[in-house]
């Protein structure tokens, strides 16, 4: 499986960005799907899952902001992100995996990060 991610940009505080994560080769095996994000001089962390029945998990702090959705028929998953505040700066990564376990943090596949700047 082939992960590409793309959407990534310079926003203003209190904008939106929407990205997006293409998967590619054996995407039948995908059960589930996630965002991470990596702050500068910080650990990678989850931001958001869905699996392949729509279910959904997000990190308290972006639960009232950002929308995680998937296109099974495209094999896309978007990461809408509303509200964007400084702290939100980070390098995002989209992850793919054929587990269950929407709250696991272990994925065998990754796309290669977007970059995403919240300007105050």
């Amino acid at each position: 499986v082939q992960l590409q991610a793309s959407g990534g940009g310079l926003v203003q505080a209190g904008g939106s960005v929407r990205l997006s994560c293409a998967a590619s080769g054996r995407t039948f095996s995908i059960v589930r799907m996630g965002w991470f994000h990596q702050a500068p001089g910080k650990e990678r962390e989850l931001v958001a899952v869905i699996n392949r029945g729509g279910s959904t998990y997000y990190e308290d702090r972006v639960k009232d902001r950002f929308t995680i959705s998937r296109d099974n028929r495209k094999n896309t998953v978007y990461l809408q992100m509303n509200s964007l505040k400084p702290e939100d700066t980070a390098v995002y990564y989209c992850a793919a995996d054929p587990s269950l376990g929407i709250r696991r943090i272990d994925y065998d596949y990754w796309g290669q990060g977007t970059v995403v700047t919240v300007s105050s």
